[in-house]
């Protein structure tokens, strides 16, 4: 009987083992996972909180540009240099931000252009004029260029 006593409780000792075991590796899992979780929610903060400090002026200079279309206005009908040199400062003080004017020569980019008006061209598409600059901010669209494009005459 002493050698069935002691297979059962090599038995159950086995058993509580291999209990103890996959208990282990459940929590190995489970941490292996909650710090997975971690690590990726300390980036996404840390990337967002970068987002927020790159684009916290976006507000303001959005505004500024209101300036901006009416010093470019104004040297439009005279030229004055003390208004062109205050308009320069202005620019490269927002550039120094991050603000960049998008261009509006060659082909009508709808993620960047805003037309306006049509006027019948040889090919469609072109930009023609461009009314209002359009901006970018720290790589994004902060304001469309508002332009005039080119379409082609339908024939009748």
């Amino acid at each position: 009987m002493e050698k069935e006593e002691i297979k059962e409780d090599v038995v159950e000792e086995v058993v509580e083992v291999e209990v103890a075991v996959d208990k282990e590796k459940e929590y190995l899992d489970r941490l292996a996972r909650l710090q997975a979780e971690f690590d990726n929610f300390a980036k996404r903060t840390e990337k967002e909180t970068r987002e927020n400090l790159v684009n916290a002026n976006a507000g303001l200079v959005l505004e500024m540009l209101k300036v901006l279309d009416n010093f470019e206005l104004s040297l439009k009908h005279n030229e004055d240099e003390g208004v062109k040199l205050i308009y320069d400062e202005l620019v490269m003080i927002l550039e120094k931000q991050g603000l960049k004017a998008i261009d509006a020569t060659g082909k009508f980019n709808p993620n960047l252009h805003e037309a306006l008006v049509q006027e019948e061209g040889e090919e469609a598409g072109v930009i023609l004029e461009e009314i209002q600059k359009g901006y970018m901010f720290n790589d994004r669209l902060l304001r469309a260029s508002k332009v005039k494009i080119s379409k082609v005459a339908e024939k009748n």
